[in-house]
């Protein structure tokens, strides 16, 4: 019986690892749109937060969500809620919640880069051939000794939403000193070298850390996780990353 076990066991292992293989080996230029969505929202480069805030009181609640929970995908808010609020059918009920959704994910890491061309492909089949040719070299940038997380705020609370995307724009570095940084399992910190506000490139409000910590890459495969700790506003963000789930076609990437 042991060993009967012990074979499903494997089989199982197996057939997941094979699965998993199969997903990364898959080129990105042939993900659709779900899958693309995916990876900028809820994947292991990738998170999304919502903030659900309570139309007739505001007051707010810092639930932490991933976005398969949530319905959020990419700080983009689902259609649905969107038109609805636009439609005017939330007005004058005041027991809607509203809500803003704030999305992290390492620029840094390929398949995030890789996802976010294939959006842009996907929205707009007719761009020239030169152009998209140039767009993917997007995928394959050295961004050196660099470490890049963006931010990127999306939500039906427009009252809130729109100030907290001003104060991104005025920010710089000075703005988040000692509120925003990478930690890793064993306690380590790496602080904040710059910050770059949102713009045009719809990229996000871009926060820059050195990739390198006391003479070695930050992180590797025994780092364990790594935890992305932001304070915007009122709000606390704070999101753990397992490295070892960052793997893309077998190179560690962040």
């Amino acid at each position: 019986m042991k060993r009967i076990l012990l074979i499903c066991a494997a089989v199982v292992l197996f057939a997941t690892t094979a699965a998993a293989q199969k997903e990364q080996t898959k080129p990105w230029t042939e993900w659709n749109e779900k899958e693309a969505m995916k990876m900028l929202s809820d994947s292991a480069w990738a998170q999304t937060q919502k903030e659900l805030t309570d139309s007739a009181s505001g007051a707010s609640g810092g639930a932490v969500t991933r976005a398969a929970e949530n319905g959020a995908s990419a700080g983009i808010v689902n259609k649905d809620a969107s038109a609805a609020q636009e439609s005017g059918q939330n007005i004058g009920n005041r027991n809607v919640s509203l809500n803003l959704v704030y999305n992290l994910s390492f620029l840094t890491a390929k398949p995030v880069r890789a996802a976010t061309i294939r959006m842009a492909e996907l929205a707009h089949p007719e761009t020239p051939a030169e152009r998209a040719a140039e767009m993917r070299t997007f995928v394959d940038k050295d961004f050196g000794d660099y470490i890049v997380v963006t931010l990127k705020m999306d939500g039906t609370d427009r009252k809130r939403l729109v100030p907290i995307n001003q104060s991104l724009t005025a920010a710089n570095k000075d703005s988040f000193k000692d509120i925003v940084y990478l930690e890793r399992k064993d306690g380590k910190r790496v602080s904040l070298m710059d910050y770059r506000a949102p713009g045009p490139d719809h990229l996000g409000a871009k926060f820059v850390f050195p990739r390198m910590f006391e003479g070695k890459p930050f992180l590797d495969a025994s780092s364990g996780e790594v935890r992305v700790y932001m304070e915007i506003g009122k709000t606390k963000l704070s999101r753990k990353f397992k490295v070892a789930e960052m793997m893309y076609n077998g190179k560690l990437e962040y």
